[in-house]
This record gives structure tokens, sequence and C-alpha cells, in this order.
């Protein structure tokens, strides 16, 4: 017997310490997802108060952004990743950046349009587009189950950009969003930005082991510091002041900063908990409007939120 509870420390000890390491790294996980949640949630603050046009707008968080990426690249040794592209690689990481860039200029051009809030909830119906981009093309199969919570998030959307109360109840609008000039067009531009980044998602998902994370990240930076490289040419930088700061802070805190804080949490955690996890980031987003501008969603498009972020969930808990 003594020998028995002699040995029955040194044999729990490693599966206690296997617990402990895979607690540690849960809390880890769901501290750098909600940190990077929380700062993405205060990006549509740095677009407004930057207030330059979106193809400005994007060029600087392309090249702040890539100046942050490629600090950390060297860090880690990863720059050989963009130095290796080559063929298939190399379109790919071209198109998603191409894809990207066009997301992020729509993204900014709507916000001034329909609120930070409206913007960033209308974004995240991606999933649904990255859903049907991969039954039509990869021929997966798209369950009862996923069609129903896209049907669900369907109706959420048009309950969270107030257009399901304005056909109801006709001139009420909904909420202080509904009011702003150019609603309609910058929901619109958030719809047509979901598709895009949908499809830039689809390529990094397909070529993802092929370029590197990396690569993918680092690469939509450098095509979009390029290719819109002729508009500041053309139209001037805007004067050294303010605006360069919260133009710095959109490619060096939402470019940089935070893609490395998600990858990191991401990498720590399930595909449920990422998913639930991923809507701190829109809730950041409508809580930041509310406290600085004032524009709060009314009850009608919280409950649209509500069942966009739990058809998602439903969608992702299946995947």
């Amino acid at each position: 017997m003594s020998t028995s509870l002699a040995s029955s420390p040194e044999s729990s000890s490693p599966s206690s310490a296997t617990a402990a390491g895979a607690a540690r790294r849960l809390r880890e996980g769901q501290g750098l997802m909600v940190g990077g949640g929380l700062l993405l949630g205060t990006i549509g603050v740095f677009v407004e108060e930057a207030a330059q046009d979106p193809a400005t707008t994007v060029w600087f968080r392309c090249v702040f952004g890539l100046a942050a990426l490629l600090a950390w690249g060297a860090a880690r040794g990863q720059i050989g990743e963009l130095v290796r592209l080559r063929g298939r690689a190399l379109g790919v990481v071209l198109a998603v950046g191409l894809l990207t860039v066009l997301n992020w200029g729509l993204f900014f051009a709507a916000i001034p349009r329909c609120s930070i809030a409206v913007s960033t909830v209308v974004f995240h119906v991606q999933p649904f587009w990255l859903m049907a981009m991969g039954a039509f093309w990869l021929r997966e199969h798209v369950t009862r189950a996923q069609w129903l919570a896209a049907a669900i998030a369907l109706c959420g959307l048009a309950l969270a950009t107030g257009i399901a109360y304005e056909v109801f109840a006709p001139g009420g609008g909904a909420g202080g969003a509904m009011r702003l000039p150019g609603y309609a067009l910058g929901v619109g531009m958030c719809l047509l930005g979901s598709v895009t980044y949908a499809a830039a998602s689809f390529l990094a998902k397909l070529e993802a082991e092929r370029a590197g994370s990396f690569a993918l990240s680092a690469g939509q930076c450098v095509v979009g510091a390029v290719v819109l490289l002729p508009w500041p040419l053309m139209h001037g930088l805007p004067a050294f002041g303010a605006s360069w700061s919260w133009l710095a802070g959109l490619g060096v805190l939402h470019t940089g900063l935070a893609y490395v804080v998600l990858y990191a949490g991401m990498a720590r955690l399930g595909t449920g908990r990422i998913a639930v996890l991923q809507f701190v980031y829109p809730g950041t987003a409508v809580l930041v409007d509310w406290a600085v501008y004032g524009r709060a969603l009314s009850l009608t498009q919280i409950v649209g939120v509500g069942l966009i972020g739990a058809a998602l969930w439903t969608l992702r808990r299946r995947a």
C-alpha cells in the first residue's frame, strides 16, 4: 500500500500539469481574442477622426500596416515567406490583396453614411457568402441547419440595418443611423464589401498553407500601398498633424497589432469558442459608436444583431 501511495503523486502529476497547461492556454487565448476584438471595435473612430477620403485612408493603413507587419516578421524570421512567393501562391496573394483593399475602401466609405455600428454588423455576414462559395466551387455539402441559419441571419440583417422597420413603418426610421445622408448607399457598400471580404477569405483558406499566413497579411498591404500610390501622388497628402496619428493607428494598431493578437488567440482555442469571441468586435463597435458619437441602435436593430450573432454561432459551431 505504501508503494501505491508513494507512486500516486508521481503518476498523477503529468495529468495535472497537462490540465493546468490547457487551462492556461485557454485563458491566454480568450484574453488575446477579447483584446483583439476590443481593439478592432475602435477602428471606426480612427476612420472618422482621420477625416480622409477612403482611398487615402486605405493607402495609409496599408503603408503603416506593412511597416508594423515587416517589423513583426523580421522579429519572427518570417520575411522569407514574402521573398519565396512564386507562381500560384503569388497570384493568390495578389488577388487576396486586391480584394482586401477593395473591402477596406468600401467599409471606410460606408462608415460616415450608415454609422460605425451598422457598417460593422453588415460586414459580419460574410461567413454566409463564404459558405455559398464553398458550396458552389468546392461542392461542399450545405445542411438544412446551415440554410436555416442563413435565413435567420438575413432576417437579422433586415432588422439590424433598419430596412425592415422602414418597410413596415415608412418614414419612421430605426435609430439615428438611418437619418444619415446616403444611408442606403452605405448599406449597399457594406454588403458588397462583405462579399469581397468573403472572396478574399475563400482564396486565403485554399492557399494559406502554400503561401503562408504572414505572406497573405503583409502581401495585402504591399498590394494596397502600390495600387493606391497614384492617389496620394495626384491629390497630395493630408496636412501633417492629428490626422496622421489616426491614420498611423489604423495601420499599426488595427492592421499590425490586431491581426497578430487575434491569430495568436485563435491558435489557442477551438472553433466554437472562437465563433463566440469574434462578436467582441461588432459588440464593441456598437458601444463605441454610441459612447463617442451618440448613435445608438434601436431595440429592433439590437434584436437583429442578436439574430445575426446566433446564426453565425450556429454556423461556425457546426463547421
